[in-house]
């Protein structure tokens, strides 16, 4: 079972690797917008036109689908200065806990922007200048939380056997 156990994290750890790939294009998509309207002001007199609300639907997307990435890999903020002088039982206490909260809250979010995506489907909002569904930014943010609830439950399964995320190897999937 252990060996099924790993297998399973290597392939969170590797489709959460790609997502958070994918995510960094997006924002590189996002500079490269923000580029061309500076560019068109200053040498054609004018802005590209909508580049807020492509920024803004970017960066949303962008911020999430980093989230599974930080969460698999432990490397989301904490106060360490609380946990240094913890025995090591106690810090993958305190591990297990936030992988439980990250997975409840994972969970939380995508159950409700579930609804969200339905009510700007039902209600066909769109952007103001592209008329761009809006609906359309709440499916890459869907399978963030999705790929994130995933990641807190892989966290949940290696502390349960005594791992610490950020003690996992990710080019080979084996503890350091």
């Amino acid at each position: 079972m252990a060996t099924g156990r790993h297998r399973a994290i290597a392939v969170i750890r590797a489709c959460v690797t790609i997502w958070a790939l994918l995510g960094g294009a997006v924002l590189l998509g996002i500079v490269g917008v923000n580029v061309a309207s500076v560019v068109g002001a200053a040498f054609l007199g004018r802005p590209l036109p909508g580049v807020y609300e492509i920024v803004q639907m970017g960066a949303a997307i962008a911020m999430f689908m980093a989230l599974p990435y930080c969460q698999i890999t432990g490397s989301n903020v904490t106060a360490d200065i609380f946990t240094s002088r913890l025995p090591r039982r106690g810090i993958v206490t305190l591990a297990a806990l936030g992988a439980a909260l990250a997975l409840a809250f994972a969970s939380f979010l995508l159950w409700r922007m579930w609804y969200g995506l339905d009510d700007a489907r039902a209600y066909g909002e769109v952007t103001a200048i592209y008329q761009i569904p809006v609906w359309f930014a709440y499916v890459p943010i869907l399978l963030s939380l999705a790929l994130m609830a995933l990641a807190a439950l892989a966290n949940l399964l290696q502390t349960s056997g005594g791992i610490l995320p950020e003690e996992v190897d990710a080019s080979r999937d084996r503890h350091v």
